[in-house]
């Protein structure tokens, strides 16, 4: 049983809503941020960057404090506002290539605790401790949790609905992707929407494992600190977008590694053949197909590795997905990576054109060796986080991408 609340949302102003709104400040490069910087005051960047205003770079508490004042001075320009009653925000993303719509909503902290919300990625402790204690300071959510729930027809006939109104923002960034945001604000909606989401099992994280992970300790943290906790307060809550399982995408991460380990080009071909079916397929570029079947660039020319299943065990769930098949059987044991998340070694690429991008950067000699693979399905993901398990890092590259300060939460 999943429980969704409404919320009085902090969002722009209609007329400036197309000029605050920002993709993940990681996904811009240096000369592009500086440039919004520059020219756009409106830009919600501004305020998760908050030294620009002083030509500095700030970092830890002090960056926290600064950001929270930014924030406060959107708020008093009337460039954000608040909400007058509790709504939830139905939101549609489209572009020429993609379209989805989701709700933004207050999860339960419980939910998480209880595994009602359920995870397929393991967190840093550092990582959810320093953005609890930005919370803490701050004290909002920007970014949604992307999360999933199986496909309900009851769900899908009430934002049907909604859709048929005029929406409250309607507008297109220079992406040339379009976004529409609903208000649901009535009564019955809202009541008909919680009654919906209560029949719903699970629902699952696909994008934002650390941010939840990190409003569970800001709320352990709160509730130990406050001797009149309820359980209701806006900390056993954060923000999350639901989408349903057929409107998410997946989208595979290559890996590229340096070296082959101390091996000879022959030697790691032998050692490979072991396991797999090997085939050259020349200097083409070439792509696998299916599970169990990868694609291989080493020296100039790709390979297509085929999975030899009788001497490798499928046990589980975990055991069956290609990104942990790799690693069990390449990565770990011929090539000696061991820690995913920190063996300088390997890098992780995605993209449209990541094939061409990793057959050039190995061509280039920054690194030796690399590895396709198909993407990972919902059905997997949902596998794996059902049976406890966690899957390797860098396993899914997942759209929607969330703007950033299109609806805030308030702790």
């Amino acid at each position: 049983m999943a429980i969704i609340k409404p919320f009085q949302a902090i969002r722009p102003t209609t007329d400036k809503v197309a000029h605050v709104v920002s993709r993940s400040y990681q996904n811009y490069s240096r000369r592009e941020l500086n440039a919004v910087l520059s020219y756009n005051p409106f830009s919600f960047l501004h305020i998760i960057n908050p030294g620009y205003k002083y030509h500095k770079n700030v970092k830890g508490q002090e960056r926290f404090q600064l950001v929270h004042n930014r924030y406060l001075e959107f708020l008093e320009d009337n460039v954000l506002t608040k909400d007058p009653q509790d709504s939830f925000y139905l939101y549609q993303v489209e572009s020429a290539h993609f379209n989805c719509s989701g709700l933004f909503c207050a999860a339960s902290v419980n939910d998480y605790r209880t595994n009602v919300i359920k995870k397929h990625e393991t967190t840093l402790q550092r990582r959810e401790s320093l953005f609890a204690k930005y919370l803490e300071t701050v004290k909002f959510n920007a970014e949604p949790v992307l999360m999933t729930y199986e496909d309900n027809e009851e769900i899908a006939r009430i934002l049907a609905k909604e859709r048929g109104r005029p929406p409250a923002y309607y507008f297109t960034t220079t992406d040339k992707v379009t976004h529409r945001l609903w208000t649901l604000s009535d009564k019955k909606t809202i009541t008909s929407l919680q009654s919906a989401f209560a029949n719903i099992d699970s629902l699952y994280i696909a994008d934002g494992h650390h941010r939840s992970a990190s409003s569970n300790l800001l709320a352990e943290n709160s509730e130990r600190h406050n001797p009149s906790h309820t359980g209701n307060e806006p900390y056993n809550f954060f923000m999350g977008y639901l989408i349903p399982d057929s409107q998410i995408r997946i989208f595979e991460f290559n890996r590229m590694v340096k070296g082959l380990n101390g091996l000879s080009k022959e030697e790691f071909l032998i050692k490979l053949d072991a396991l797999y079916r090997i085939e050259n397929q020349g200097d083409i570029l070439y792509k696998p197909t299916k599970k169990h079947h990868f694609s291989m660039y080493l020296d100039g020319e790709f390979y297509s590795l085929y999975l030899r299943k009788k001497v490798y065990q499928f046990t589980d769930a975990l055991s069956k997905l290609d990104t942990q098949i790799l690693y069990k059987t390449v990565l770990e044991p011929i090539l000696g990576i061991h820690d995913l998340r920190k063996d300088k070694r390997i890098q992780y690429g995605h993209g449209k054109h990541n094939a061409i991008k990793m057959k050039d950067a190995i061509d280039r000699g920054r690194f030796t060796v690399g590895f396709g693979l198909v993407p990972v399905s919902i059905q997997e993901i949902k596998a794996i986080a059902d049976a406890g398990l966690v899957m390797p890092p860098k396993s899914t590259y997942i759209e929607p991408k969330l703007r950033s300060g299109l609806a805030i939460y308030e702790l």
